[in-house]
């Protein structure tokens, strides 16, 4: 029957709408940072404040970090992020959301290299992190001992295919001007690659909370 139901046989699927924002790979979301300007203006951000506009998500990351919170991940071509912490990772349900931009990367050499940096006695894990003269304090545990890092894996979706990402990461902040920037150091490997164990980079991300107000679906 031609027509039936109104729709082409031919016609493509609409795209799947994914976690809290509801956003689909190869849709949009509008991110306002006017707000994040304001609060940051007595401040020397590490990097230049992400500007207002479309944010086009090229890939999807997921990940339950335990029985009552998921990590929910919307990245673009520039490998930037839109992070939400949910309980569900279910549309609408918005604990907490934040924007990630890269700053830099490193790629250990040897074993040795690696151990500098995730050992015992590891460069990330500590109190504080010195990024080049940009002192950054440890926001999960306390104490003056080195802290365990996060370990997860996440699923990340881009619409082709999806990659399993092994991620050991510590997250760390400074005030700037009336809100926080915070520091992502994250050790990244790719499971379907089959990299070593000791993992492939080291990845420096540069962040900001966000009102789910500043985030729209478009």
């Amino acid at each position: 029957m031609i027509g039936w139901f109104g729709r082409d046989k031919n016609e493509r699927p609409l795209p799947k709408e994914l976690g809290p924002l509801s956003a689909a790979i190869g849709g949009a979301l509008e991110i306002d940072f006017l707000s994040l300007e304001a609060e940051a203006l007595a401040g020397q951000p590490a990097m230049p404040l992400p500007r207002s506009g479309p944010f086009i998500i090229a890939a999807y990351g997921e990940v339950s970090l335990d029985a009552a919170t998921v990590l929910s991940r919307y990245y673009d071509e520039d490998h930037r992020m839109v992070q939400v912490m949910s309980t569900s990772g279910q549309p609408g349900d918005v604990d907490d959301i934040s924007f990630y931009q890269p700053w830099d990367s490193v790629v250990p050499a040897g074993q040795g290299e690696w151990n500098r940096w995730t050992g015992p006695d590891g460069l990330i894990g500590q109190p504080s992190y010195d990024a080049d003269g940009i002192l950054y304090s440890r926001f999960w545990g306390e104490g003056p001992e080195r802290t365990p890092l996060a370990e997860f894996v996440e699923k990340v979706d881009d619409g082709e295919a999806q990659r399993s990402i092994h991620q050991t990461c510590m997250l760390y902040y400074r005030p700037l001007g009336s809100t926080r920037e915070m520091l992502l150091i994250n050790v990244e490997r790719d499971l379907d690659l089959g990299q070593s164990q000791a993992g492939s980079s080291v990845e420096f991300l540069i962040g900001y909370g966000l009102a789910p107000a500043d985030v729209r679906r478009v």
